[in-house]
């Protein structure tokens, strides 16, 4: 079904840009989020889905589908998810709310325990991801219909790396907060949380957004937790490639196709990067983390190949966790500033005199 003839509806349509409306400035698509009447139509990339009334039990493929829904004031409605966020990763309540969601599977969610949960929706995170757990033996679409499970995509991650485009900013992430408003009768509040991110956006866009991409500083996310033997950069349709830009940064991988690729620390050498992103895992505490950004500061100033890169011989790290850079979430917004004021602390603080 073609996306512009969702909008006569309850209707949410996931890549906004090209829907009712765009993802600038509203239309379409916002206007059903703020509404709580059913039944909803969303879309992905994968087609639509309809709801007839809110869901009751949902099941998340993992951290970034759990933490929307949290955010969302849906949380009550979640009865398990999937690579369930490491203990700490989560602000305050939402840490606490987050330990009580039964763990369905530390990683994917093995199929048989997702279709006989008893959930009316899945929430997929994967989709298409090739390093994020997508392949496997997932359920077809006649086992979810067959189980009673509604099939919705986070078109920010699960739909990115078959779009045909570059992520450059956060309208995907805002997208699916209104979508997922939507289909839970929780939309004033997604707009609420849509706000925030671009109100935090908009600041930064303000200090730093008439930088041309060749004065940008070049920008490399060290994955230290996927492995210091063949790094692992983030590429152009990867939401965090849309961070760094957001953040007046220039990604040095954003050539590269899809979402993840492996490269080599010859690539990394050849990109010689102004900046360099410790991208550690969060571990659980301030003293954990800290040990392990410490740990992956320490390994590029030992390492042969890196030693002598500028940004590691100036100490030009920022320790800033991976899941609010390379998981699409709320936390995405905070990230675009914390790396701006620090690549651009001089214009910051001009601002402020």
């Amino acid at each position: 079904m073609r996306p512009g003839k969702l909008c006569g509806i309850a209707v949410v349509v996931a890549l906004g840009a090209t829907a009712c409306g765009g993802s600038g400035g509203g239309g379409g698509a916002d206007k059903a989020a703020s509404g709580t009447g059913f039944p909803v139509k969303v879309a992905d990339c994968k087609g639509s889905v309809t709801f007839p009334s809110a869901p009751r039990k949902i099941v998340t493929s993992n951290a970034a589908a759990l933490e929307m829904l949290l955010r969302l004031g849906a949380g009550d409605r979640v009865i398990g998810t999937g690579f369930p966020p490491g203990k700490g990763t989560l602000p305050g309540a939402l840490d606490r709310a987050a330990r009580k969601v039964p763990v369905l599977g530390t990683s994917v969610i093995p199929k048989e325990k997702l279709l006989g949960s008893g959930a009316d929706l899945y929430v997929d995170t994967f989709g298409a991801m090739d390093m994020m757990g997508g392949g496997g033996d997932a359920p077809t679409e006649e086992e979810y219909t067959a189980a009673g499970i509604k099939h919705l995509h986070l078109t920010s991650t699960a739909c990115a790396p078959t779009a045909d485009k570059a992520v450059t900013d956060l309208s995907g992430v805002e997208n699916d907060l209104r979508r997922l408003g939507a289909v839970t009768g929780t939309g004033k509040r997604a707009d609420a949380l849509v706000a925030g991110m671009r109100a935090k956006v908009g600041g930064v866009r303000k200090a730093v957004g008439d930088l041309a991409p060749g004065k940008r500083p070049t920008y490399f996310f060290f994955d230290y937790d996927a492995g210091t033997k063949q790094p692992v950069a983030v590429c152009r349709k990867q939401v965090a490639n849309a961070v760094i830009g957001q953040a007046g940064a220039r990604n040095v991988f954003e050539g590269c196709e899809g979402d993840f690729k492996q490269v080599s620390w010859e690539d990394v050498v050849a990109k010689n990067p102004d900046w360099i992103q410790l991208g550690v895992r969060d571990r659980g505490s301030e003293a954990a983390n800290t040990k392990a950004f410490d740990e992956a500061a320490a390994f590029l100033k030992s390492f042969p190949a890196t030693k002598d890169l500028a940004a590691v011989r100036k100490g030009r790290f920022l320790r800033i966790g991976s899941e609010r850079t390379t998981i699409a979430g709320v936390g995405n917004a905070d990230t675009v500033e914390e790396i701006a004021h620090t690549v651009h602390a001089d214009r910051f603080k001009a601002a402020r005199q």
